[in-house]
C-alpha cells in the first residue's frame, strides 16, 4: 500500500514538472529588434512576436503554434517547413518571406502582406485572409505540403 502511494506522488510530481517546462516555452518577444536571428528548428509554440523586427530572421522549421506575429515584420524571413498553426499574423509584413511547405492552418491573417512571398507547398486550410489577398495569392499557388498532404491552390480556393 505504501509502494502505491510513493508511485502515485512520483507520477504526480513528474506530470508537475513537465507541465512547468512546457509552459516555460512561451515566450514575449514583443517590439525587439531581431534582425536577422536565427530560431531555426526551435519550439516556439505560443510566443509572442507582436511588432518585432525579425526581417531576415531564421524561423524555418521552427514549432511557431499559436504564437502571435501582429504587426511583425517578417520581411524576407525565413519560415520555410514552419508550423504557423493557429498562429496571429494580423498586421504582419511577410513580404519576400520564404513559406515554402510552411503550415498556416488556422492562422488570422487579414490585413497581412505577402506581396513576392514563396508560398509553394504552404498550407493555407482555414486561414482568414482579405478576399484581394487571396487573389493574389493565388497567383503564385503552386505545390503540395509534404506534412498534410494539401495542394497549395485547394487550401486558398484558388479557381
Amino acid at each position: 500500500m505504501k509502494l502505491s502511494k510513493i508511485f502515485t506522488l512520483t507520477l504526480v510530481l513528474i506530470v508537475s514538472f513537465i507541465t512547468l517546462i512546457n509552459s516555460a516555452q512561451a515566450l514575449d518577444y514583443t517590439k525587439r529588434d531581431l534582425f536577422e536571428s536565427d530560431f531555426s528548428g526551435q519550439n516556439l509554440s505560443g510566443s509572442t512576436f507582436n511588432k518585432t523586427n525579425l526581417r531576415s530572421s531564421n524561423l524555418s522549421n521552427a514549432n511557431l503554434q499559436k504564437a502571435s506575429f501582429f504587426g511583425a515584420n517578417l520581411d524576407s524571413a525565413n519560415l520555410e517547413g514552419a508550423d504557423l498553426r493557429n498562429a496571429v499574423l494580423d498586421s504582419a509584413r511577410l513580404t519576400k518571406a520564404n513559406l515554402h511547405n510552411a503550415i498556416l492552418e488556422g492562422a488570422f491573417a487579414t490585413n497581412t502582406k505577402f506581396e513576392k512571398a514563396n508560398i509553394d507547398g504552404a498550407d493555407f486550410t482555414d486561414v482568414i485572409l482579405r478576399p484581394d489577398v487571396e487573389a493574389i495569392l493565388c497567383e503564385n499557388a503552386t505545390g503540395t505540403n509534404p506534412v498534410t498532404g494539401r495542394n497549395t491552390r485547394d487550401t486558398l480556393y484558388c479557381e
